[in-house]
C-alpha cells in the first residue's frame, strides 16, 4: 500500500511538470524559429543592398541647414521610412517605394520651381518628400528599428531602379494618406487635368483611423479666415458641386464663391471634402478623408496589398495606363547632372 502511494506521489508530479516542460520546449522553439526567420530576412534583404547605381540625391537637411549626398536607393529608403508606416503591407511599401524613385527622377531631371541653397536638389519636408537618414531612423524607432528598417529594405531593394512612366515620361507620383472612397482627378485640385490622374474608387480606406474626422471652429474665426460675414438666419454657406471624387468643387458662403481647396486650406481641413453645420458660435465641420486626394492612397494600397493585390497592381490602380520602367535610360543624364 506505502508503495502504491508513492508511486502515484510521484506519477502525479511527472503529469504536473511534463506539461511545463513542453511549454517551455514550445517556447524556446518558437523564439529560435523566430531568430531563424528574422536572420534569413536580413540576410535576403544584405543580398539586396548596394544595388550599384551611380545617382546620389543632393538633400538639404533642414535642422542642420547642411546638404547631404544620399544614394539613390537610400535615399528611397529614407523616403519611404518616412513617408508610410512600416507595418503596412510589405506590397504597399513597394508601391510607395515606386512613387518615391519616380519623384525624385522628376526632380532631378525637371526641377521645381523653389528655391534651394546651392547643390540641393530637394529638402527633407513636404515641400518635396519626407526624409530621414539611418542614424535618425534609428533615434526615431528605437528599439522597433530592426525589424521596421528590414521590411522597409526589402520593399526597396526588391524593386531597385523601378519607377513610373507614362508614354515614356517619368509621372507625378502623387501620393496622399486616406481618401474618401475615391481618388481626385488632377484638373479638380490642381486645374490642370493630367491623364494618368484620374478619380478612382478606393474603398479600402474605410479601415483608416482617419478616413473620418470633426473640426469645431468659432464664428468669428470662421469668418475671419474665409472674409465673410454670415447671416443671422444661423446657416453656414450651401454646397452648389462637388467633383467627381465626391470632394467639395465650390461654396458659396453669404455670396461669396470658394472652391473646396481654398476651403480647405483657410480652416486646415484634414480634407475638401467636408459637412458643415452652425452650432450657436461655433462651427462644426465633419470631414471625409486625409490629403489632396491625387494620386495613391496610402491606406488604400495597404488595403489592396491586404486583399492579395501586389505593388503592381497598386500603381496600376491609382495611376492609370502607366508603366513600370528602370531609371537606366536616364542615369547618363542624371549623373551629368550630378557632376
Amino acid at each position: 500500500m506505502k508503495r502504491f502511494i508513492i508511486f502515484g506521489s510521484i506519477l502525479c508530479t511527472v503529469i504536473l511538470i511534463l506539461p511545463a516542460m513542453l511549454v517551455l520546449f514550445s517556447n524556446e522553439q518558437e523564439n529560435v524559429t523566430s531568430q531563424m526567420q528574422t536572420m534569413g530576412e536580413h540576410q535576403a534583404v544584405e543580398q539586396l543592398e548596394h544595388p550599384g547605381s551611380d545617382v546620389s540625391v543632393h538633400v538639404y537637411r533642414s535642422s542642420s541647414e547642411k546638404v547631404e549626398e544620399v544614394p539613390l536607393e537610400d535615399y528611397v529608403v529614407g523616403v519611404v521610412a518616412s513617408e508610410m508606416p512600416a507595418n503596412f503591407e510589405v506590397e504597399a511599401l513597394k508601391a510607395q517605394a515606386l512613387t518615391a524613385r519616380t519623384y525624385i527622377l522628376q526632380q532631378m531631371l525637371q526641377p521645381a520651381d523653389i528655391e534651394l541653397p546651392e547643390g540641393a536638389v530637394v529638402t527633407d519636408t513636404v515641400s518635396h518628400q519626407v526624409y530621414h537618414n539611418d542614424e535618425e531612423l534609428r533615434e526615431l524607432w528605437g528599439k522597433e528599428y530592426e525589424w521596421k528598417i528590414a521590411r522597409i529594405r526589402e520593399a526597396v531593394f526588391s524593386t531597385q531602379s523601378q519607377i513610373l512612366t507614362y508614354e515614356g515620361e517619368p509621372i507625378t507620383a502623387a501620393f496622399f494618406s486616406t481618401s474618401n472612397g475615391y481618388t481626385e482627378n488632377s484638373e479638380d485640385y490642381w486645374l490642370s487635368p493630367i491623364p494618368y490622374l484620374r478619380s478612382v474608387e478606393s474603398p479600402w480606406d474605410q479601415n483608416s483611423p482617419r478616413f473620418t474626422g470633426e473640426k469645431i471652429i468659432s464664428v468669428s474665426e470662421f469668418q475671419t479666415k474665409l472674409g465673410v460675414t454670415l447671416p443671422a438666419d444661423g446657416s453656414v454657406g450651401t454646397i452648389v458641386a462637388r467633383t467627381d471624387g465626391g470632394r467639395v468643387a465650390t461654396v458659396n458662403v453669404s455670396g461669396k464663391e470658394l472652391s473646396g481647396r481654398e476651403i480647405r486650406d483657410l480652416l486646415g481641413l484634414d480634407s475638401s471634402d467636408f459637412q458643415w453645420r452652425r452650432q450657436g458660435e461655433e462651427i462644426v465641420i465633419e470631414t471625409k478623408g486625409w490629403g489632396h486626394g491625387v494620386g495613391m492612397s496610402q491606406y488604400g494600397a495597404d488595403g489592396m496589398a491586404r486583399g492579395g493585390s501586389d505593388y503592381k497592381e497598386i500603381v496600376n490602380h491609382y495611376y492609370r495606363g502607366v508603366t513600370i520602367d528602370t531609371i537606366d535610360v536616364y542615369e547618363e543624364k542624371l549623373t551629368a547632372y550630378i557632376e
